[in-house]
């Protein structure tokens, strides 16, 4: 048995799982990782401790690559932990170097094709993040299978226990719902497997995007029930997932409903970002504070990634985040343990500030840094230096100035706050949605630019500025290099074609027009290959 703290919540008992990188035929094997690593009735019994531990390993999954506390002992065999099987890696660069925000210049397999919007099913990233995620499915199906009420009266465990469990059970389902959404938004028509599904070398079942969108969200209107009530600001169950935590799912899965299953959602939107909005979240005085060490008392955030320095050591990651995106010069005032180099902003975004009369009073836009670099232009696409504009987003620093213990990441990472609850619910009232007004939506809008702007009396916008294009221009300036960027573009119908370009888009300098078929990712072709069962997304 290995044992890792998870910062504030909870210790690692590892529920020996893996997932064969080959094919999707081994979903629903447990296996053993080691001799020492034992499952089912021989790890759990009648304490609770065993089902924190394999609870904690699926929160786990999310943030590190292996049961080492890092990236060792990884848990995808055969794809590296702390890059491609790393889940916050993976979709950062799925959801920004794809865009009109990021660009990295490295040229490692897979890395050009997102910045070029040019991959194919080969692509290892896309598999990568297509095996963490039904690894993440696989080990909460594995939890659910032996926590039924009869499992757990039939080995003793008590009443008070029992109702523990029912709550691990609420989260484990979060958590699986968490992974479902992230296969719909990236590949839509997926391999689905359960914990009621048959162990063995069993082919999954495909299932499509309007089925799936409705397991994910009767799965989150159920588990919500056995869920904790919010928290606002760092407390005992920080970083656990609570109401709160489903109900922002809902909002996001809603918002994007009409991309994923051609039925708009924004009533529905609304109403899930009212539970969020009524449930005492607070923006916080100062934007900067929601990236940096110890924003975990952030009274903003609802749901966290949570790193806790050596605990939870990864290249992948906020390690990633803070190493591979942070300019050398800054490398001390960010206080990372490296600076990579490899990410830069695109002339795009900056052109997104720059909209704004008053962009230079945005302290948003102070974090990109134009003046350490020669060009703006990502003139050659693997060039390290003086090409593209060196951003920082995180830093490793707490607010007061003061430095975490080590030099390893210590940020969490925000998976949901309350300023995409805000833009969510002026984008669904734009949208038509009821149970909202404009008058509202007006107010998060402003309170968010408030908070951003320097001098706050230039922030206000007015009822007719407010409108769709300003608001996608509002979520890039907000929510940049947080993993956003491509389900915007794709729900404004901006991410495709030739109505919106940015350098590289199409592999061309200036931008060109790409096909359809890049909305959606495709299936690893090795999953195709292997599962009769599964037909490729059109075009691949």
């Amino acid at each position: 048995m290995k044992t890792l703290t998870y910062k504030h919540i909870l210790p690692v008992m590892v529920l020996g799982l893996t997932l064969s990188t080959n094919s999707c035929i081994n979903d629903l094997d447990t296996i053993p990782l080691s001799k020492d690593e034992l499952v089912s009735e021989t790890t759990f019994g009648s304490d609770l401790a065993p089902y924190t531990g394999s609870l904690a390993k699926i929160y786990a999954g999310f943030v590190i690559g292996g049961n080492s506390g890092g990236d060792a002992d990884q848990d995808v065999a055969g794809i590296d932990g702390g890059s491609q099987a790393s889940f916050l890696r993976c979709t950062w660069n799925m959801q920004e170097l794809t865009t009109d925000e990021a660009h990295c210049a490295w040229n490692d397999p897979g890395i050009p094709d997102f910045n070029n919007v040019t991959w194919g099913a080969s692509n290892p990233w896309i598999k990568g993040s297509y095996y963490r995620l039904y690894y993440q499915i696989n080990v909460a199906n594995a939890f659910l299978r032996e926590t039924t009420e009869d499992k757990l009266r039939g080995r003793g465990c008590s009443d008070q226990t029992i109702n523990s469990i029912l709550s691990y059970r609420a989260q484990a389902r979060f958590l699986r719902a968490l992974a479902y959404a992230y296969t719909l938004d990236f590949y839509r028509n997926v391999p689905f497997v359960t914990e009621e599904g048959k162990i063995g070398n069993v082919l999954p079942e495909q299932i499509m995007a309007a089925d799936l969108f409705n397991y994910i969200e009767k799965e989150l209107k159920e588990c919500q029930e056995g869920l904790s009530e919010p928290t606002v600001g760092f407390s005992t169950t920080y970083g656990e997932a609570n109401k709160a935590a489903a109900w922002s799912l809902l909002s996001r899965l809603y918002l994007n409903a009409e991309v994923y299953i051609g039925q708009p959602k924004y009533t529905e939107c609304i109403e899930y970002c009212n539970k969020v909005i009524n449930a005492g979240y607070a923006l916080g005085s100062d934007y900067l504070e929601i990236f940096k060490a110890d924003n975990d008392h952030s009274a903003e955030m609802i749901f966290p990634l949570r790193y806790e320095g050596d605990q939870t050591m990864t290249w992948g990651g906020m390690t990633f985040l803070l190493c591979g995106l942070e300019p050398k010069e800054l490398m001390d005032e960010i206080n990372a343990k490296d600076a990579w180099q490899g990410v830069r902003a695109k002339s795009s975004l900056l052109a997104t500030f720059e909209k704004e009369k008053a962009s230079d009073q945005d302290s948003r836009k102070a974090l990109l840094h134009p003046e350490l670099t020669s060009s703006n232009e990502i003139v050659d696409p693997f060039s390290f230096k003086d090409n593209g504009i060196p951003t920082v987003k995180f830093y490793n620093v707490n607010k007061d100035g003061s430095l975490p213990p080590s030099k390893e990441a210590w940020v969490d990472f925000p998976m949901f706050r309350l300023g995409e609850i805000y833009l969510n619910y002026a984008e669904a009232v734009l949208r038509g949605g009821t149970g909202g007004d404009k008058a509202t939506a007006l107010k998060y809008v402003n309170a968010i630019r408030e908070r951003a702007y320097k001098d706050k009396s230039v922030a206000p916008i007015t009822q007719s500025q407010l409108t769709l294009d300003f608001l996608l221009d509002e979520k890039g300036r907000e929510f940049f290099y947080e993993a956003h960027r491509r389900t915007d573009l794709i729900r404004y119908g901006k991410f495709t074609g030739s109505d919106y370009l940015w350098p590289w888009k199409g592999g061309v300098a200036q931008g060109t027009s790409v096909k359809d078929m890049y909305k959606v990712f495709p299936l690893p072709s090795d999953d195709i290959g292997s599962n009769t069962n599964l037909k490729q997304n059109d075009g691949y």
